[in-house]
């Protein structure tokens, strides 16, 4: 089971370069080995947000931590 400080610990790792963007990235919930997320400003409806989150934070976190499931946006 992976814990809240293993998700907090990569959204700290790939929040700059979102909020190099007017974005940031929250972690709303965790859900077994899967995280719901929010977009917040410029990101928050940005057609790329989506892009964004699955190939650059979902990457992010596959990599970090391998038994991680998916991640949605809420």
């Amino acid at each position: 089971m992976i814990t809240t400080d293993q998700i907090e610990s990569v959204l700290t790792r790939v929040r700059p370069f979102i909020q190099a963007d007017g974005g940031d990235i929250q972690l709303v919930r965790l859900d077994g080995n899967s995280a719901e997320v929010r977009m917040t400003g410029r990101c928050a409806g940005c057609p790329s947000a989506h892009m964004t989150l699955y190939l650059g934070v979902e990457t992010a976190l596959r990599r970090a931590i391998p038994e991680f499931g998916e991640i949605r946006l809420v």
